[in-house]
């Protein structure tokens, strides 16, 4: 039996972040990809356009429908519109086992906020218990992270961080992972000047997913996922598709 991974996200049209990414990404990690789609977007090149949430009992519904029947290794969670889907989210997983990684979607690549400003204590309460990994970048983890510094975050709540480091400045990307109880971890690589960056969160968070599905730790699946993303971001650094400044990430090709 293949391992497979499940995202629980939302659908990006152009193809280049959300379910559509991640389950390129699934597919580019040999796991068998499943999906549970929160909220429907309207979105190119140029950015959203409009955002159409998902009722979350019907999300639910999805979730509890999948895990009663197909075997789960791991799970992405990405764009979760409201408060209201991720409790309904956080019920859904309540029994499950597996490892969590919870990208905490809330700007797109275009500056489009993708949750209410008053999901993001939800979030905190109700599904951060339940994750293993949380991946915010920089202004997701000063908004979650509200002063406390990172290890002391992961130790308060129990979850690993990889604090990302695409919106940094520096010439090299440091991307930091901080686990409880054990050292903070850096990955390295060259940072790409390139508008081609639409779906770098999604694709990275599925890709830790479907390496946590084969069995990886978390230190082997930070290190093989960033190199992963660092790869496809070069690949992709100079298509022209569309004609808004916000590529895509060209997966698989």
């Amino acid at each position: 039996m293949p391992q497979t991974a499940l995202s629980i996200a939302g659908s990006d049209p152009s193809g280049g972040a959300g379910i559509q990414a991640d389950l390129k990404t699934f597919v580019d990690h040999k796991v068998f990809g499943m999906a549970v789609i929160t909220a429907l977007t309207a979105q190119n090149s140029h950015g959203i356009t409009g955002v159409h949430p998902v009722p979350p009992e019907f999300v639910a519904l999805q979730v509890q429908t999948l895990l009663s029947d197909m075997p789960v290794n791991a799970i992405k969670l990405g764009m979760l519109a409201n408060a209201g889907i991720i409790s309904a989210v956080a019920v859904a997983l309540k029994e499950f086992q597996g490892p969590i990684v919870l990208d905490p979607v809330m700007v797109s690549t275009s500056g489009h906020a993708l949750i209410a400003p008053n999901a993001v204590q939800t979030l905190v309460s109700d599904l951060l218990p339940l994750a293993t990994l949380l991946t915010p970048n920089l202004p997701e983890a000063k908004l979650l992270l509200d002063g406390a510094e990172p290890q002391a975050f992961v130790e308060q709540f129990g979850v690993a961080l990889l604090l990302k480091d695409g919106h940094g400045e520096d010439q090299v990307v440091r991307d930091v992972l901080y686990q409880p109880g054990l050292p903070q971890e850096v990955f390295m690589h060259p940072r790409i000047k390139t508008q081609n960056t639409h779906g770098t969160g999604c694709t990275l968070s599925s890709a830790l997913a479907a390496r946590l599905a084969k069995g990886q730790s978390l230190s082997a699946a930070c290190e093989g996922g960033i190199a992963y993303i660092a790869e496809l971001v070069a690949t992709s650094a100079t298509h022209s598709m569309g004609t808004g400044k916000n590529g895509a990430l060209l997966h698989g090709l």
